[in-house]
């Protein structure tokens, strides 16, 4: 299995969006095919274990799905409360980016 690398210059998306009282930035970078092929998410507070954590995630996510794991896979994999919400900010921003209608 190899990395799909992604060009330099891609199209991308930006929406911020509240999880828990925390503002979110999420940004989605698009492969030439127009899939998702990379996310970057950044909390309202700089610099915070939270922030470097949800980055963190994002750049694993964005890595996955270079190596061909589906965004629904991914969205599925995560953990979610017993009323089938993500229970993490990457897992939300998986689920939004997963729906078409959301972007």
């Amino acid at each position: 299995m190899s990395r799909e690398q992604l060009p330099s210059r891609r199209l991308n998306e930006t929406l911020e969006f509240e999880r828990d009282g925390i503002r979110i930035t999420l940004t989605v970078g698009y492969k030439p095919d127009g899939s998702v092929g990379e996310v970057f998410l950044n909390a309202d507070r700089s610099d915070s274990m939270l922030d470097v954590l949800m980055s963190d995630a994002a750049i694993i996510a964005s890595l996955a799905l270079q190596y061909g794991v589906s965004l629904r896979q991914l969205a599925h994999s995560i953990k979610r409360d017993k009323f089938g919400i993500a229970s993490s900010p990457i897992g939300a921003a998986l689920d939004r980016i997963s729906s078409p209608e959301v972007l």
